[in-house]
């Protein structure tokens, strides 16, 4: 007698709707210099139970406006909601997503390290290589200025955990899109490719690999 077999396909699973799975994105707000506008901005944030990873703000070309700058996890679906709520606040001139851009970033850092004179010359090499800067000496402390990706910050960071870090302050990051192309033209909904990386991310050029 014979058996017969048959084999059956393991059911399919359909691919994640667009822009479910949460990632970096970092928002630039054109605000204008009124009080309680950063109030106002990183509220709307909360009560959507957003966490801002890091704010950075400060005037722009024009000295009536300044510019927020937020890095924030989200899903794009959500995150767009998000920035279109904060385009109605009155004191917001403009909202753009700029991790959907080609773009520039940069963060800046203090950091203040335990120094004894013998340990100088190598952490003198190490702040050399990261392209950083010593902006204060002190008999047995030295505070290091430096400057670039995130990444470039968090490795310089881990680099001196041996020589006891002090005291350490960031600015939070900033961004400017590249070029003299609009920023927020709808690129994406043309068609338009945006630079990623190899986890899909918007890639972000110009920055030393440190």
């Amino acid at each position: 007698m014979s058996e017969s077999s048959s084999t059956t396909n393991p059911p399919v699973t359909p691919p994640a709707p667009r822009g479910s799975v949460p990632r970096r994105h970092l928002l630039s707000a054109l605000v204008q210099n009124q009080p309680g506008v950063l109030a106002h901005v990183s509220g709307m944030f909360a009560s959507r139970g957003f966490n801002i990873e890091s704010l950075a703000v400060g005037e722009t070309e024009d000295p009536q406006l300044s510019r927020i700058t937020v890095a924030v996890w989200g899903d794009d679906r959500h995150l767009e909601q998000v920035r279109k709520q904060l385009e109605k606040i009155v004191t917001v001139v403009k909202v753009v997503d700029i991790s959907r851009e080609d773009y520039v970033e940069r963060d800046l850092m203090l950091i203040k390290i335990k120094a004894p004179r013998a340990l100088r010359p190598e952490i003198n090499a190490l702040v050399q290589i990261f392209r950083g800067r010593i902006v204060d000496v002190s008999p047995d402390q030295l505070m290091i200025e430096i400057s670039g990706q995130e990444r470039k910050i968090e490795a310089f960071i881990d680099q001196v955990r041996s020589y006891d870090i002090l005291e350490l302050a960031r600015t939070g990051r900033i961004a400017l899109v590249r070029g003299d192309r609009p920023v927020g033209d709808g690129a994406e909904e043309e068609g338009g490719a945006v630079p990623q990386t190899d986890e899909g991310q918007p890639r972000v050029q110009g920055h030393s690999e440190l």
